[in-house]
């Protein structure tokens, strides 16, 4: 994918199949036009940019509307070298885990009794998670960088899809970032879980101790759908 698939209309073949026909429309609206040229400026003043072009879209790859059933909202990709993989909160293998995910992985041991052990995540999307990053690219070593260009435009559209929705999605919303979208779910079909943020700074706070994991998977039981395998 390159920076110009980003607005096209005609090949979307970077999302999933229920994902292309709800965002065909998106894709000729203006701000997909700005983002574009965004990226294409960012390339011409030799700045990279995260994550790789061809990752941008993953999360809607990887998971399609009509499989999510868990969506974990997180804000900007890592900006540092290697690490955004398109997925929220996720690294490539190998890489050092970011203090956030980090976090993640150890109240998912003290939740369910076992550690993860890939940093990739995508055998959570795999089954059904959709980690939803709010800003989908950022600037190499500048954090926020990305924000406020044209990108909540669409993840908040992609929200109020998932919104409409008519079978129960159980989202999960950590720190103040996260919970400013759950006034645009508004279906009580669907779940609300909400804790402090997995930072550092706030994870002592309420996110540790939060077992929100073990609660999806009470939830997912109780729909009768099969429960989330956090640690593989």
């Amino acid at each position: 994918m390159n920076e110009n698939q980003i607005e096209t209309k005609k090949d979307l073949s970077f999302l999933a199949e229920g994902w292309r026909s709800l965002l065909l429309d998106e894709f000729s609206k203006p701000y997909i036009e700005d983002l574009r040229q965004l990226l294409r400026s960012e390339t011409n003043q030799g700045f990279e940019y995260y994550p790789p072009k061809e990752k941008i879209f993953r999360a809607f790859k990887l998971v399609d509307y009509s499989q999510t059933k868990v969506v974990i909202i997180g804000q900007d990709p890592y900006h540092g070298k290697g690490q955004a993989n398109g997925l929220a909160f996720a690294v490539e293998k190998g890489v050092t885990l970011p203090p956030s995910l980090n976090n993640i992985f150890k109240e998912i041991q003290s939740d369910t009794g076992k550690r993860p052990t890939e940093s990739d995540l995508e055998n959570w999307a795999n089954q059904g998670v959709l980690l939803l990053n709010t800003v989908l690219t950022v600037r190499a070593n500048q954090a926020f960088s990305h924000r406020e260009k044209g990108w909540e435009v669409f993840t908040d559209r992609v929200i109020s899809l998932l919104n409409e929705k008519n079978s129960p999605i159980i989202f999960v919303l950590w720190g103040s970032a996260a919970q400013a979208k759950e006034k645009m779910i508004t279906n009580k079909i669907h779940k609300i879980l909400k804790s402090a943020h997995p930072s550092p700074l706030s994870a002592h706070r309420g996110f540790f101790g939060c077992k929100h994991f073990s609660t999806v998977n009470e939830i997912l039981r109780s729909l009768g759908q099969n429960e989330i395998n956090w640690t593989t």
